[in-house]
């Protein structure tokens, strides 16, 4: 008995292509190329999905470290006084604080330099 792939052929190549909108010339429109630029930026997209974490934690990080000095006060010597100060605030809020509001960071600094201090 021949069974022929027709139909099922048609739909995953149909799904494929779908999932390909958006690429550049014949690697949206031909199913190879398609396929394989496909299984190719979806390594990228796991890829990234975690580059991205890091990617924000250093940028966080440069922001931190930029409003602290501004406070007499480097990046590491800032955290280990909050940590010394029991001041629990992540990396992400912190950065946001120097951004939008620097006089609320400034009391953050004083606090963390009255820490170490001590």
């Amino acid at each position: 008995m021949r069974v022929k792939t027709g139909v099922v052929r048609h739909r995953r190549h149909k799904r494929l292509l779908k999932q390909a909108r958006g690429f550049y010339s014949g690697r949206r429109k031909h199913f190879r190329k398609a396929k394989e630029q496909l299984e190719r930026s979806l390594v990228y997209a796991y890829r990234d999905r975690r580059q991205k974490k890091r990617d924000f934690r250093r940028l966080w990080i440069i922001r931190i470290n930029a409003a602290a000095r501004l406070n007499d006060l480097n990046y590491s010597r800032f955290m280990h006084g909050l940590k010394l100060a029991n001041i629990e605030l992540d990396r992400k809020i912190l950065a946001d604080m120097a951004m939008n509001a620097p006089e609320a960071f400034t009391k953050l600094a004083t606090a963390s330099k009255a820490a170490l201090a001590k």
